[in-house]
């Protein structure tokens, strides 16, 4: 077996060593034998991660990670560290591949929004919400110095390749590049004279509140502003902006390799390629629907996944299709990393990756290959039929538009618009006599410039691909100098029925009265409006923020007068979460070896922010919990009919059910098609009900049995013209059903032989009986008694015959072939008589074995 397994033990505390079983290896020294062009990818379904060489493209080591199966995975590595993260736990552990040894854990906030980024010893945790992004030792997991602060909801935070840290901040539309300290010479300790990361370049890319996209490249970075649809490349010192062509919003893979930007438009399955401040090919993408992943430049060419079928569409630099790797056929993620000089495809619930070498040759690599982790995941049902294309047209007006007056300024909010089938590109804010566009995740903005004591109006539109949607306009305002103070503090709770609980102090009116508070929930890269309350709390309805998302929250307060304060300090993060939706794809099936017993299987709940602990399957009165997705319930009665009901289990509790319905394993039903015979043998056809298990069958009949097929059995050995009564029997888990078949052999004659000889009285001798010896004489005893002779008949007669016995020797001489025996035969002539078988040649070959012995 080439493939091992590493088994990561529960970890007690933050910091635990990892009890191992490595299989195909000789030594731990051995772990990183094979590091250079290698790269580690995750399976959901089997929650372990492979490590797969890209020059063999086999896997030659795997980690099972308990705990983490279906979760979402963040992998970050270098040739000599490995750094998880579990999205829906939050759990971030080290992992040194010198002694593939667990050396630290700690513990983020689950869900979307914290990320770890890994450059050689240099590690950090970017806190996209807080804005907060801090360098750990990645040998222990601890801090390293002081935390780089941004305003929240920042983006970004992933290395170039040399080994900077590159941030982008929406509000501020900038991006900015953050250096590591050195690691101390013992884990944990503080790092030399104080040191910390720094912020050591700080470039303007964008208008504040555009939406934007990072790419680190080999050396700087690419920013897209997906609200200017143009793109910002940050190298040496120096920006450069081209504008694109495209009219919908477009993304970036986290790192890009080359000279190269590749722009992917899902919209409109579009990419655009730019090169030295300047877009210099647009090439589509086949396929439909909406789900690329963005293309990843390689080797000359540029790589895009359709994520709604896994295939992988290759183009030449002239954006010409060269290559096409055929997916899965399902929807899922696919993942494309470029990593030692091999780019690597992985479908992380699939059981298959490909391997890329810099001459374009793709490998596949079978993930599971040489498994030592148990049983296969359930069996993929069909991928659904491609949704129908929406009507697509320009976009609604925004709601609830709000503007709050400040200092010779105001902060316009606004709810989102209706899209119309086609994603929203930017807001466009009209008032004052400016305009500014804001990113379509911001919804959000701060005038500034405006007179006190004026009054001001505002209008928000949305703009998507087929243009400009209708504005609405804001409440007036008048900038003053009287600005309440901010709340001095928020705290924000995630509760288990979907709704958060944003509350704060009372604000200060500095003399007027607060009249209300509006709330802006950010999240990574976004900022939106949650809601305005006139208490010191606000409820977000359930649903109204993504579960599973990381959230923070601040909040402005509005005077009797409509002024508005600066914003308060940001609240703790939180993360939305209710009970786990319905699982999917449910199938029950009755299970054919067990009585009263039904296997279940389904696709897994969307757990809606919090990891599913449990499925509770009940069926008939019968409850089983699992923590797989599949599951057998037993002691339900045979034949019996049942509903079966999943349900899946979270923080919050349990949420909606899913059902279906299943037979259990019923008794046989034979139905009887047919019979036949011959002398010695009863053949019955028929039909088996199996109940939906596994029927054996037998026949039997006088004393002699048959078993095998349960659609014709033959019984054999039997007596000549007798009449049987065939039992036959099916069996299965759930028990026996039988049923019978009247049938009579039939029977076996025999011709009464005797042929007159070539001389002198031989002439005669069979022409008729005699007194004395003759040829096929009838006698009542199986012996030529001249008292007890029954009769005599002619040659050629034909006689029925029962059975056979032993008795005088006859020698039927040249009359019958010299055919001489001991055996006599029963027949039917005036009853039950016997006459010697040197006289009677039995039809059908003369087989004396036919007859049973009398």
């Amino acid at each position: 077996m080439r493939g091992g397994l590493v088994t990561i033990g529960t970890v007690a505390a933050l910091l635990a060593a990892m009890g191992l079983t490595v299989l195909g290896l000789g030594a731990a020294d051995n772990a990183v034998a094979s590091f250079d062009a290698s790269s580690w990818l995750w399976s959901t379904t089997r929650s372990e991660l492979a490590r797969v060489n890209g020059v063999t493209a086999r896997v030659d080591t795997r980690m099972e990670v308990p705990g983490g199966r279906r979760h979402q995975m963040q992998v970050a590595q270098t040739d000599r560290l490995l750094i998880l993260r579990d999205l829906n736990t939050g759990r971030v552990s080290s992992l040194d591949l010198a002694t593939l040894q667990i050396t630290a854990t700690t513990p983020t906030a689950p869900g979307l929004g914290v990320s770890v980024a890994l450059h050689e010893d240099a590690a950090f945790v970017v806190d996209a919400v807080q804005g907060i992004v801090r360098q750990l030792d990645p040998r222990a997991l601890t801090p390293v110095g002081e935390p780089v602060r941004y305003p929240p909801g920042i983006t970004g935070g992933t290395f170039d390749g040399a080994g900077k840290l590159w941030i982008a901040v929406p509000s501020e539309g900038t991006v900015s590049a953050v250096t590591a300290a050195e690691l101390p010479e013992t884990p944990g300790d503080a790092p030399p004279a104080g040191l910390s990361p720094k912020r050591v370049e700080t470039y303007d890319v964008a208008e504040p509140a555009h939406e934007l996209v990072v790419s680190t490249l080999d050396e700087g970075v690419a920013v897209l502003d997906r609200t200017s649809a143009s793109l910002v490349t940050v190298v040496g010192g120096q920006t450069q902006r081209a504008e694109l062509s495209m009219t919908a919003p477009g993304n970036l893979p986290t790192r890009t390799s080359g000279p190269q930007v590749p722009v992917t438009v899902s919209g409109d399955r579009s990419v655009h390629v730019v090169r030295d401040s300047r877009e210099v090919k647009r090439f589509t993408v086949p396929g439909t629907g909406a789900r690329l992943s963005p293309a990843v430049s390689w080797a000359g060419r540029f790589y895009c996944a359709d994520e709604n079928t896994g295939t992988v569409y290759a183009f030449d630099t002239e954006g010409q299709l060269v290559q096409t790797v055929k997916g899965s056929g399902r929807p899922g993620p696919v993942e494309l990393e470029v990593r030692e000089n091999h780019l690597f495809i992985n479908p992380p619930d699939s059981s298959t990756a490909q391997v890329v070498d810099d001459r374009n040759q793709v490998r596949e690599v079978d993930k599971y290959a040489n498994d030592v982790l148990g049983g296969d995941p359930p069996p993929v049902a069909p991928p659904p039929p491609p949704p129908k294309k929406p009507k697509v047209s320009k976009p609604g007006a925004p709601k609830s538009v709000t503007a709050a007056a400040g200092d010779a300024s105001a902060r316009v909010s606004w709810q989102a618009a209706a899209s119309n089938g086609a994603e929203i590109t930017r807001y466009v804010v009209e008032g004052a006599g400016q305009t500014h566009q804001v990113g379509a995740n911001q919804r959000a903005l701060e005038i500034t410039g405006l007179t006190n004591g004026e009054t001001y109006t505002f209008s928000v539109h949305a703009v998507n691909a087929k243009g400009e949607g209708p504005a609405r306009r804001s409440n007036p305002v008048v900038p003053t100098a009287e600005v309440p103070d901010p709340p001095a503090s928020v705290t924000a709770e995630a509760r288990p029925d979907g709704t958060v609980r944003v509350s704060w102090p009372e604000a200060d009116g500095q003399g007027n009265k607060i009249a209300k508070y509006a709330v802006t929930a950010t999240s990574a890269g976004a900022s939106a409006p949650a809601g305005e309350s006139a208490k010191t709390e606000l409820v977000v309805p359930a649903g109204q923020l993504e579960y599973g998302t990381q959230y923070a929250f601040t909040v402005t307060a509005v005077s009797e007068k409509g002024a508005g304060s600066k914003a308060s300090p940001v609240s703790n993060t939180v993360v939305p979460f209710t009970t786990p939706k319905a699982p999917t794809e449910l199938r029950a099936s009755t299970v054919a070896d067990q009585p009263g017993t039904i296997a279940v299987q389904w696709s897994p709940a969307v757990d809606n922010g919090r990891p599913v602990t449990k499925y509770v399957v009940e069926a008939a009165g019968k409850s089983v919990e699992v923590t797989d997705v599949q599951a057998t319930v037993g002691g339900l009665g045979n034949g019996q009919n049942v509903t079966v009901k999943v349900k899946a289990v979270n923080e919050a509790g349990a949420g909606p059910e899913a059902s279906t319905t299943a037979r259990t394993v019923a008794e046989p039903r034979i139905t009887v098609t047919g019979s036949s015979a011959d002398a010695t043998s009863v053949t019955v056809t028929f039909t088996v009900d199996a109940g939906g298990g596994r029927a054996t069958c037998t026949a039997a009949t006088g004393g002699k049995t048959a078993s095998g097929s349960c659609s014709s059995l033959r019984v054999t050995g039997l007596t000549p013209g007798t009449a049987y009564t065939v039992t036959l029997t099916a069996s299965n888990a759930a028990g026996k059903g039988t049923a019978s078949r009247a049938q009579t052999t039939d029977p076996v004659y025999g011709v009464a032989t005797c042929k007159n000889g070539p001389d002198g009285d031989q002439r005669t001798y069979c022409d008729k009986d005699v007194p004395g010896r003759n040829g096929n004489e009838i006698f009542e005893v199986p012996r030529q008694d001249n008292d007890r002779q029954a009769g005599w008949v002619p040659d050629g007669h034909r006689l029925r015959t029962y059975c056979k016995v032993k008795g005088e020797d006859v020698d039927a001489w040249i009359y019958n072939n010299n055919k001489r025996s001991t055996w006599w035969i029963q027949v039917e002539y005036k009853g039950k008589t016997y006459i010697p078988w040197a006289w009677l040649n039995l039809e059908g070959g003369d087989d004396l074995n036919v007859l049973p012995a009398c």
